[in-house]
């Protein structure tokens, strides 16, 4: 009987609390972890819930994919862009090589899934499909036994929000439902691969991180919320524990996440930087507002950012922008110097941050699709990147996008597990995003393409 294989996708589940201070608190998920290989997972460049799922389960790197974050600059465009959805992914991903061996596969909520592409087996989409009143399944018949399941599937929830009562049980709500159509799924479709992403961990970590932790700079001591997000992961291994009854024998479980999360230290306003240092000229002082409807002096402008969890910074170039400045032979000496003055930012107090910059085509060994210019990960990602302009300063302790307190970190989680016993016990020092496809690929006995950028681990057969 041939293995196969159920992946747990926890978003954004960090190794400093599920390998460490929650784990003895979870037993489902620490018999899973402590039985077999695990180790921390070095997310990808950047580590953002897109691109890093596809870069996952592609084993290619967000370059090659084309893929740097939600939404691209148009090219030749100051304020146009688009959204990544399924149909930016143009490499195949585990399911599909699957597939064309004939092996089935259940799909539920990885980001990017809308909207939804034909798959050999089953498939749900992701958060960024705008409401259940859209196709969202495949096939799409598939979508009537969901409804008639659990009514509208909810595919997301408002997390950047001050009425917190609300949203957890709005999170409540969603999880157990999601679990409830995996659980379906897990026992009435014949599968070989199951994977599945719960987003809410992600959701409850940015909305409850400065509850809990001390060292957040807006910490809230003895508050109600103290516990909610060791609460949220006990949630998880509870119906983890449900689905593990169901999920049936001859199993291998992974369970992984897409990048870590951590305190959020503040907002660098990258824009208004940009205009202190001479390098965004704007026509007139400007209230709060996005770039985007800023009054921009295009024709004196050499540079300008978008914000997030990192900042990409594009350059403004004579005959690649409609009113670019910088003469084609002085883009590289520009981009250095921007990069340096970028390396030589303080915090508000003065203190050097360690800020990190990149430029793309030396991290991505192929550089398709709308990259930046430089892209840039304040004081090691700790600072989030504020695109508006019109602070009275360059330093915001909160998100500008809203209530907030977590940012993303370099390292998420992985482990695996054979539930017949066969694969070692053992904790790895690091293992990389792009191995998990080719190890995945070889769990479910299947070759490993060549063009795989990562390969997979050798501790498993």
């Amino acid at each position: 009987m041939k293995r196969r294989v159920l992946v747990l996708g926890l978003d954004a589940a960090p190794p400093e609390l599920l390998f460490k201070k929650f784990l003895d608190e979870l037993p489902n998920l620490s018999e899973l972890i402590k039985s077999g290989i695990h180790a921390p997972m070095r997310s990808c460049h950047p580590p953002i819930t897109i691109p890093a799922w596809m870069v996952m389960m592609t084993g290619k790197s967000p370059g090659r994919l084309g893929l740097y974050g939600f939404r691209h600059r148009k090219p030749g465009s100051y304020a146009e862009y688009y959204i990544a959805n399924s149909l930016s992914i143009k490499e195949p991903a585990v399911w599909d090589i699957a597939g064309k061996q004939g092996l089935k596969s259940c799909l539920v909520s990885i980001p990017p899934s809308y909207p939804p592409k034909p798959v050999n087996g089953w498939l749900i989409s992701c958060f960024i499909t705008p409401s259940a009143q859209n196709p969202y399944t495949y096939p799409r018949p598939l979508k009537l036994e969901i409804q008639k399941l659990v009514g509208d599937y909810i595919f997301d929830v408002e997390f950047r929000t001050e009425q917190r009562h609300k949203l957890l049980r709005e999170l409540y709500e969603m999880t157990a439902q999601h679990f409830k159509v995996i659980n379906y799924l897990a026992e009435h479709k014949p599968w070989d691969f199951f994977m599945f992403v719960e987003i809410g961990l992600d959701r409850v970590q940015h909305a409850f991180w400065k509850f809990f932790d001390p060292e957040h700079h807006l910490y809230v001591p003895n508050s109600e919320f103290a516990t909610v997000i060791e609460d949220y992961y006990k949630f998880l291994d509870q119906k983890i524990g449900e689905l593990l009854k169901k999920a049936g024998d001859n199993l291998a479980v992974i369970v992984v996440s897409d990048h870590g999360a951590k305190r959020m230290k503040g907002a660098f306003c990258i824009n208004q930087w940009l205009a202190e240092e001479g390098l965004l000229a704007l026509k007139k002082p400007e209230q709060v507002v996005d770039l985007e409807k800023a009054k921009v002096d295009w024709e004196k402008t050499i540079a300008w950012g978008w914000g997030g969890y990192y900042a990409r910074i594009f350059l403004n170039v004579k005959g690649r922008e409609p009113k670019g400045v910088i003469p084609p032979e002085d883009y590289e000496s520009m981009r250095d110097e921007i990069a340096d003055r970028i390396k030589g930012i303080c915090d508000e107090q003065g203190r050097p941050m360690k800020n990190i910059v990149l430029k793309p085509e030396e991290i991505y060994p192929v550089l398709n699709g709308d990259p930046p210019d430089l892209m840039v990960y304040f004081d090691d990602l700790y600072w989030r990147s504020a695109g508006t302009v019109g602070h009275p300063s360059i330093y915001l302790p909160e998100n500008d996008k809203g209530p907030d307190d977590a940012v993303h970190s370099f390292h998420g989680v992985f482990a695996v597990t054979d539930m017949e016993g066969s694969l070692p016990k053992m904790e790895l020092s690091e293992i990389s995003i792009l191995d998990i496809a080719p190890t995945i690929l070889k769990l479910l006995g299947l070759e490993v393409p060549e063009d795989l950028e990562g390969r997979p681990l050798s501790q498993v057969s």
